[in-house]
């Protein structure tokens, strides 16, 4: 233990330098414009890879970002871990940063502000480095792959058909992810489930052209108006989610899984404070940790439309997404919703639902045999047990993974809520990016020592 932890002093410096050679690089999938940043960042973290002691790597293209494929086979009958994670970030428009500038990382007052700090450059490169020194100090006993794409904040689109195209060479026994957080920077959680997501653009077309808000307002029907009538009729006081059969699939846990839900330890003031707002809302009878995690939602994103014209105008459109858990299909729910819609508009406007994207929701076993290991890891770094937790959020890879490779995914996350992922002045504590590094390390001592028993 204490060999580790002197490792990674004598390291921090070589792997915050490494890992800020990645951040700079403005690999942003959400806009265009960024092609040629992207395949700098896939090139840099190859050159990464390969420095850690990676035995063979590959870039292979798809019909969007590229994939990143590294191998170190020790023995072809000892088990594999697969590496999952993301090299590309959210896009910083609209978006004041106050600490530094969004692609010129820093290190201030124990943090790492940039652009993908976290989320998940920093999360995935902790892997990169527990690998080396598992590799350096020749102690790994399992085989290990990378899978880094560049797609993951655009829902991996690409990814499901370069997984199944080659399922030989992604051949493994469990998929590692740390793209997630912990209940707080002294707790940790291992995640036994993700909300899925779907999403959908909804468009309504008025008159042709812009026209006077009084010469024509009242005489018919507005855009923004209708969009507003539509979005509110989605959702009804007690916060149920009126679209017809929604419910249908949802898993419903047993008293005692809620239970141990709302045991984990959630402090809900902080949090509030945290976010800066007054109080949380939900469907009655849930509490917050559970709207979070194990409850679906549904939420207005975008809203286009109007000017200070004084006009009615010609079209608005919003964007609409729904979190779904377990049981839920974001196929059949996309298309109730375009359903209901087309049942609910007034009939002398067109209105249009297309749906965007989706992803099936993920859930998991604590009898993973990965899972017991990590739990071993966590208590040697944290000196406590991790706690189970049904994350919020969404990857749709892991889903994709599991559908592609029939094989399960160890979430074990290691960011925090107040790191502000896809959000102003993003930020990920050196804390948890050693301690990150650590527990990995210890993950595969415990696995070398499982499987050997």
């Amino acid at each position: 233990m204490n060999e580790v932890k002197n490792y990674i002093e004598r390291n921090k410096q070589k792997f915050l330098d490494e890992l800020f050679s990645l951040i700079k690089i403005p690999s942003v999938s959400t806009k265009p414009g960024y092609e040629k940043d992207i395949r700098d960042c896939a090139n840099q973290y190859v050159k990464l890879l390969q420095e850690a002691g990676v035995d063979k790597t590959k870039i292979f293209e798809t019909a969007g970002n590229p994939i990143i494929f590294a191998e170190k086979i020790i023995n072809k009958n000892l088990p594999t871990a697969i590496i999952y994670a993301h090299y590309d970030v959210q896009d910083v428009e609209n978006q004041e940063w106050k600490v530094t500038k969004p692609f010129e990382p820093i290190n201030k007052d124990g943090k790492i502000y940039a652009r993908g700090a976290d989320d998940d450059k920093g999360q995935g490169f902790m892997h990169v480095k527990a690998f080396e020194y598992m590799v350096k100090h020749d102690k790994l006993s399992c085989n290990v792959k990378f899978v880094i794409e560049g797609e993951e904040e655009i829902t991996s689109p690409n990814f499901g058909k370069w997984c199944t195209e080659n399922k030989s060479l992604l051949k493994g026994d469990f998929v590692m992810v740390s793209d997630t957080k912990m209940i707080d920077s002294d707790t940790p959680c291992i995640m036994t489930g993700l909300r899925g997501i779907v999403g959908w653009e909804l468009i309504v077309e008025g008159p042709k052209q812009d026209v006077h808000s009084g010469h024509y307002g009242g005489a018919i029907l507005n855009p923004l108006n209708v969009l507003c009538e539509i979005i509110a009729k989605l959702k009804d006081e007690t916060g149920k989610i009126t679209i017809p059969n929604f419910y249908d699939d949802v898993l419903e846990l047993s008293e005692e899984e809620r239970k141990s839900i709302q045991e984990n330890p959630f402090d809900e003031k902080k949090l509030k404070g945290d976010l800066g707002i007054i109080d949380f809302q939900g469907e009655i009878g849930y509490k917050t940790i559970e709207h979070i995690g194990i409850r679906p939602s549904f939420d207005v994103l975008k809203l286009e439309g109007g000017s200070d014209r004084n006009c009615v105008h010609s079209i608005a459109k919003a964007k609409l997404s729904s979190r779904l858990v377990p049981n839920q299909n974001y196929k059949k729910i996309g298309e109730s919703l375009q359903k209901y819609v087309e049942k609910i508009a007034p009939k002398n406007i067109k209105v249009t639902t297309n749906i965007l994207n989706g992803d099936n929701p993920y859930s998991c076993s604590m009898d993973m045999s990965v899972y017991k290991v990590a739990e071993n890891a966590f208590k040697s770094v944290y000196n406590k047990k991790p706690f189970p937790v049904k994350n919020g959020g969404s990857i749709g890879a892991i889903t994709l993974l599991e559908e592609s490779l029939n094989i399960k995914s160890l979430i074990i996350g290691f960011g925090l809520n107040e790191d502000h992922i896809h959000g102003e002045d993003e930020s990920y504590p050196l804390k948890n990016f050693y301690n990150g590094i650590e527990t990995i390390i210890m993950f595969y001592k415990f696995f070398n020592d499982y499987y050997k028993a």
